[in-house]
């Protein structure tokens, strides 16, 4: 129960904060520009602001696992590349596949983990090391799906050849500020390197301007009709990101015998909602962001009671 009452308490902010900017759109307190120039800023600047922050204030030598470490990194983008190639495959409307593999692998691992975790565990354990190493790959092949999901959309609405799209999404995946973000902030964290104290507060604000933002957008941009016309997809991809990637995963975790903070960890990783930022991603990147609004909804509606369970069955078999 103390479990469920914590999912509840991380979970249900980020729904309130969605429902809050849904009412303020329908009493015209928030108006299509907003959510126009805060999706852009959400994307253009906080983002990649807080990518910066996360990544150049970690340590990533401390309390280093090799085989965490690859675990995380090859679990990360062998979910992504397994849900992006069956989404292909499954999809009808090929326009939905972006946000579809993105919404169904990518989770608030770094906004959720580490309090997650110390509430399992009594500390923050190895989720910080699960974030170095997961994180950014999270953002990088996100990237790369939306961008290519993209451009071959335009590549058939404009009869562009397939090696012009290729090429075009590459010099996007380069300029993207979200990959600026992360690549600004490696040196910092490879070399130990200390960001003074005022630039460190500056960049500490606008990060957290990154997650309130976002959510009212997400709600002062929902569309009820749009929402109904994408509910199955989006039930699918939240089952593949709350049940079926932990329930592939997980039980590989569980034979390289890794300790309880670092199953922890990787649950965080597996199984937490959809974050935020699909939907600022696909807006801005020319995916379906409906289908993505949908799936943050779904997923963190649902994820206090799949998140509870999946610790019920790692105490069950003594993993945390």
């Amino acid at each position: 129960m103390d479990n469920f009452i914590f999912s509840l308490n991380v979970t249900m902010p980020i729904f309130l904060l969605i429902l809050l900017g849904y009412i303020l759109r329908r009493i015209n307190f928030l108006t299509e520009e907003f959510v126009a120039i805060a999706n852009k800023y959400v994307f253009s600047i906080a983002l990649p602001v807080m990518l910066f922050r996360d990544i150049a204030i970690s340590d990533i030598m401390q309390n280093a696992s090799l085989s965490f470490v690859l675990f995380c990194m090859l679990v990360t983008i062998s979910m992504f590349l397994l849900v992006w190639l069956f989404s292909y495959l499954i999809l009808k409307d090929k326009t939905m596949v972006g946000a579809f593999a993105q919404g169904a692998s990518r989770g608030s691992a770094a906004i959720l983990g580490v309090a997650f975790v110390e509430n399992i565990c009594g500390n923050a354990g190895m989720s910080p090391l699960m974030i170095v190493s997961s994180v950014p790959f999270f953002n990088i092949l996100s990237v790369i799906i939306l961008t290519f999901s993209a451009d071959f959309r335009k590549e058939r609405t404009e009869a562009h050849s397939k090696k012009a799209a290729i090429k075009k999404s590459i010099i996007n995946i380069l300029k993207n500020p979200i990959i600026i973000g992360i690549l600004l902030g490696m040196p910092f964290a490879l070399f130990s390197i200390k960001i003074p104290a005022i630039p460190l507060r500056a960049v500490e604000y606008i990060s957290q301007t990154t997650t309130p933002i976002a959510l009212l957008a997400i709600g002062a941009g929902f569309d009820g009709k749009r929402a109904v016309s994408r509910l199955a997809p989006a039930l699918g991809a939240s089952f593949i990101k709350l049940i079926l990637l932990p329930a592939l995963f997980l039980p590989i975790a569980y034979l390289m015998h890794f300790g309880p903070s670092e199953m922890a960890a990787i649950l965080i990783m597996l199984a937490a909602p959809t974050t935020v930022s699909c939907y600022i991603m696909a807006k801005n990147m020319g995916n379906d962001e409906m289908l993505s609004s949908n799936i943050i909804v779904i997923t963190t509606l649902l994820s206090s009671v799949t998140l509870t369970f999946w610790i019920f069955v790692l105490r069950t078999f003594h993993c945390i």
